[in-house]
């Protein structure tokens, strides 16, 4: 798979990518935000891509992709579609924090979504994030995203105060 924008790439993940994986996850938004993808260990970062990688060609996901600088080709973060119960999909993104305020996120977000909700058969994804995560709400209405929740909720297996959205493509 392989996704251009002006100034992005969104392709397949590799093993080389490893260390810059690792590197991105460990920022504090990430830590703060979703530590389940915080990773201690170049070798944790490994793992993990080689499982997304086994779930190319396949519909059940996670399905997770690499977002990359045209310029450079600098491994800045992540869009992936994750499946949640009852055959509904949520977009999951990270762009490192040394790199974020370019609007890097809103640019993979939306050009991920329509491809993405076509390869999984889907007519509406969910975006679901943290309420005191104002950068990723910001970006979930920026890509079309309506508000359908702002509240306790699960998250991550914990009652936290939520904001979930959902995206139908244009019709």
């Amino acid at each position: 798979m392989r996704i251009e924008t002006e100034r992005l790439t969104i392709r397949d993940f590799t093993p080389d990518i490893a260390q810059d994986v690792y590197e991105n996850s460990l920022d504090e938004d990430n830590r703060r935000f979703v530590p389940d993808e915080v990773f201690e260990t170049v070798e944790e970062a490994a793992e993990t891509i080689a499982f997304l990688i086994s779930q190319y060609g396949r519909t059940e996901g996670p399905l997770a992709y690499p977002v990359f600088t045209r310029s450079g080709g600098t491994n800045i973060g992540y869009v992936q579609m994750v499946p949640l119960d009852g055959g509904v999909w949520e977009i999951g993104y990270h762009i490192a924090k040394k790199h974020t305020g370019n609007g890097y996120a809103t640019e993979a977000v939306r050009a991920f979504l329509p491809v993405m909700a076509n390869t999984v058969g889907t007519d509406e994804v969910h975006g679901i994030c943290l309420s005191e995560n104002i950068a990723s709400k910001h970006v979930l209405l920026k890509c079309g995203f309506e508000p359908v929740f702002e509240g306790t909720g699960d998250y991550q297996g914990e009652k936290r105060e939520i904001f979930r959205s959902v995206w139908k493509p244009s019709e």
